[in-house]
């Protein structure tokens, strides 16, 4: 008997991955590939849409191959901050450009200028001014360098937008693309900011679907449902909506290390845009108030610095225990201080940059000091965000969720809150399946696809599934 799975294409900048996930949410299969960035007319690198496109043809005949496995539905979720510009065709035309592109200062000037100053504009749009982040000043960049051909676009679509339309041949907009540190939706008003439509940007925007619908397209000659694709940071949360009622916060880690609380729907102020606070725009259509911290960056910076002083290799620090009477015997600068107030300012990076490495007694005490100083931070960033509501839960996923240390510095940090480690596989791929569950998948849905583990501030661990 052949198992039903619904296929999900998982793209980000680096690695394209096709996942399978059976009715239980386990991957049955999975495939891998990277390509070779292009070029755009500046000569800068970019995502290569041909060879992306190719690629999701290639492979999901591949799938349609395998006996084992029946096809269900088809769903995707991509990086964001991206849009491909398609004329009546279907067909590209312009590069994907990549959202790190410098901006033209004279342009950001302009639209700032014409539309209410920048302050105006970051509050009424959730989104801090970024350049190229900001999908939105991309369309317009687009509309006045090269009106030629703005004109012949039939619409602009988000990636993950774009991916459907490969499948589906339909053309749809999605709340969790359209929403997210874009300047093109006004928060307040729940529409299109005011200068879309001075613009006319609204009439080359694909009608907006619903995230957790899908549509029944066909494709080699089969009917699937297909998905209108999401925004992957609004895709990671998902399997938390779902298993957990109870406020909480997601804290994602990695590089960046991202605060999402679903359970905040205060508007943002200038003191928390000014603290690189954003919202996100979930795929029920509620923002998502987040903030972010540059950690995951900084803790690999500083864990060469002291690899080095101390003669040591990095890897000793990745199963390094948590030591409570270390901590106590360190001056924490306050970093575990329960507590703590929200500087007006937060900072970018912990004040360990700075300390001199010959103080402590080994690498262990410094490594110690170093995740205390980043907590510290974190307390703040994450506390932005909490402010204003009964979180009960923060969730922990990511890289940080795996350090012992971390982990217990953050539930001393929070101790009115419950901590835990979080782990599944593949959360964004696997958000964007459970999404939408109920077209394709005729078992309820687990309720144990997230493992947990819990921190207590007073350092006692019990594990939980």
């Amino acid at each position: 008997m052949r198992i039903p799975v619904i296929a999900i294409f998982d793209v980000g900048k680096t690695n394209k991955k096709l996942f399978l996930f059976d009715e239980h949410y386990q991957i049955v299969y999975e495939k891998s590939a990277r390509f070779l960035e292009t070029l755009d007319e500046d000569g800068e690198a970019c995502e290569n849409l041909d060879s992306l496109r190719l690629s999701v043809f290639e492979s999901l005949n591949e799938v349609l191959r395998i006996d084992k496995f029946e096809i269900k539905a088809i769903n995707f979720t991509t990086y964001g901050a991206s849009l491909v510009y398609v004329d009546e065709n279907g067909k590209p035309l312009a590069p994907l450009y990549n959202y790190l592109k410098a901006y033209p200062k004279y342009l950001e000037d302009m639209f700032y200028e014409d539309f209410g100053g920048k302050q105006k504009i970051t509050l009424e749009t959730a989104s801090p001014a970024s350049g190229s982040l900001n999908s939105g000043l991309q369309f317009y960049r687009l509309k006045y360098q090269q009106p030629e051909i703005f004109e012949k676009i039939k619409y602009a679509l988000h990636l993950p937008q774009y991916m459907s339309f490969l499948i589906s041949g339909k053309y749809f907009s999605d709340m969790t693309s359209i929403g997210c540190h874009t300047h093109l939706w006004d928060f307040n008003k729940n529409s299109y900011h005011d200068w879309v439509y001075k613009q006319g940007l609204d009439k080359k925007l694909a009608p907006i679907l619903v995230a957790d619908e899908m549509i029944e397209a066909s494709f080699m000659g089969r009917i699937y449902k297909v998905g209108v694709g999401l925004h992957d940071s609004s895709a990671a949360l998902i399997p938390y909506l779902v298993n957990f009622k109870e406020p909480f916060v997601l804290l994602s880690t990695g590089t960046w290390c991202i605060s999402l609380n679903p359970f905040n729907d205060t508007p943002l102020t200038s003191q928390e845009l000014n603290n690189d606070c954003l919202a996100y725009m979930g795929y029920q259509g509620k923002p998502v108030k987040a903030s972010r911290l540059f950690a995951g960056y900084e803790l690999e910076q500083q864990t060469k610095r002291i690899a080095a002083h101390f003669k040591v290799n990095t890897i000793v620090f990745r199963t390094m225990e948590f030591e409570p009477k270390l901590i106590s015997k360190l001056i924490l600068n306050q970093s575990v201080n329960k507590n703590d107030e929200v500087e007006l300012v937060l900072k970018k990076s912990s004040p360990f940059a700075d300390r001199d490495l010959s103080v402590y007694a080994n690498e262990k005490e410094a490594y110690h000091q170093l995740i205390a100083d980043i907590i510290h931070l974190q307390s703040q960033s994450t506390r932005l965000i909490i402010a204003g509501s009964d979180i009960k839960k923060i969730f922990v996923d990511g890289g940080f969720s795996k350090n012992s240390i971390y982990m217990n510095l953050l539930a001393a940090a929070f101790p009115e809150i419950e901590v835990y480690a979080a782990s599944m596989a593949q959360a964004t791929a696997l958000g964007t399946a459970v999404m939408v569950h109920k077209h394709w998948n005729t078992r309820p849905l687990a309720n144990d696809i997230i493992d947990l583990k819990y921190y207590s501030d007073s350092k006692s661990l019990t594990s939980i599934k």
